[in-house]
């Protein structure tokens, strides 16, 4: 994986040969960014909920990826490559041999338009927000539903989400997240849904549990005039399958985070309006939670990584306490 990725910092190893090329990581990816175009690669990892453990699995996993975000981004992804050996140098051109790994070939977002840089600059607009309210409520709207789908809305099938959370994050208390923050927010989240039973159920039977983006916060925002929205959850479709405020209170919950909660009332006030929402404050909360929680348990993976160094991972475990004192905060531990 080392000699890959030195290999492929090489702007000669790239489609398009120019400039620099730098190199991001996440707990499961690794993005080389170039001049016009970005590939990324899936790490051979496995955390349960996702399972990139085989090269087969990865492919298919690429080309996932590639399908479910033209539905809100349809001109930014353009293919899967294979990345393969010219002697024993990894390349991503086109030099025919057997594929040792896929790279999902990307359009490069301009990062200074990523909502998460306008926010830095203190330029989110109103209008930024009714924008994205109205492309996000669409998405919702014409988001596929089905049966299969909608089950995934009841509170037995969304526990399992929140199980596998606690359970995953345990071995980090102490880490990232102190014992009366773990056990404050799995008991809340247990009382939840034992006083919230017909709350679910009314989702439902509402149409509210569609296929949805389910990674949805500023980072994969692009406040360009066509407003992409990309880097959806390809890897597990539970995550996707969930009720529509679930999807929309991580974008809340992300500006909650960066401290702009004046900026989530307006989004959140424009998104209820087009979405044709009731008061859903309670279960607002829940799912605001829950995408904290989950954001937690991902940076706290990082401890683990071998590949990122120690600097990376201590500040992996700043912001994984961030995020578990945020979803503390929402229910006042």
């Amino acid at each position: 994986m080392k000699d890959m990725i030195m290999d492929l910092q090489d702007p000669a190893a790239l489609p398009d040969p120019t400039g620099r090329v730098t190199v991001v990581q996440t707990h499961i990816s690794i993005v080389f960014v170039a001049d016009a175009f970005v590939y990324k690669i899936k790490k051979p990892v496995n955390f349960g909920f996702l399972d990139f453990s085989t090269l087969e699995k990865r492919r298919y996993y690429c080309h996932r990826e590639i399908e479910l975000n033209r539905r809100l981004s349809r001109d930014l992804y353009l293919d899967v490559l294979p990345v393969t050996l010219q002697g024993t140098t990894h390349t991503l051109r086109k030099t025919g041999g057997e594929a040792v790994e896929y790279a999902v070939w990307m359009k490069r977002i301009p990062d200074d338009r990523l909502m998460k840089s306008v926010f830095a600059r203190d330029e989110i607009t109103e209008n930024h927000l009714r924008q994205i309210a109205e492309v996000v409520a669409g998405f919702h709207a014409e988001a596929a539903m089905t049966p299969e789908i909608t089950a995934f809305g009841s509170p037995q099938r969304f526990k399992i989400n929140t199980d596998e959370n606690f359970e995953q994050i345990s071995r980090y208390i102490g880490i990232t997240v102190s014992k009366k923050q773990f056990q404050g927010l799995k008991g809340w989240t247990e009382d939840f849904y034992r006083s919230n039973q017909s709350l679910f159920m009314e989702r439902i039977a509402h149409g509210r549990i569609r296929d949805c983006h389910g990674d949805l916060h500023m980072e994969h925002i692009c406040l360009t005039k066509d407003l992409p929205i990309f880097d959806c959850i390809e890897f597990n479709d539970r995550f996707r399958y969930s009720d529509t405020i679930a999807d929309i209170a991580f974008l809340l919950m992300d500006l909650e985070y960066r401290g702009a909660a004046d900026l989530a009332r307006t989004l959140w006030d424009y998104y209820k309006d087009l979405a044709r929402e009731e008061e859903m404050d309670a279960l607002l909360t829940f799912y605001k939670v829950y995408r904290a929680v989950v954001r937690g348990k991902v940076n706290g993976f990082q401890v683990d990584d071998a590949s990122i160094g120690e600097e990376e991972k201590e500040r992996a475990v700043l912001t994984a306490k961030k995020y578990f004192e945020l979803a503390s905060s929402y229910i006042g531990i």
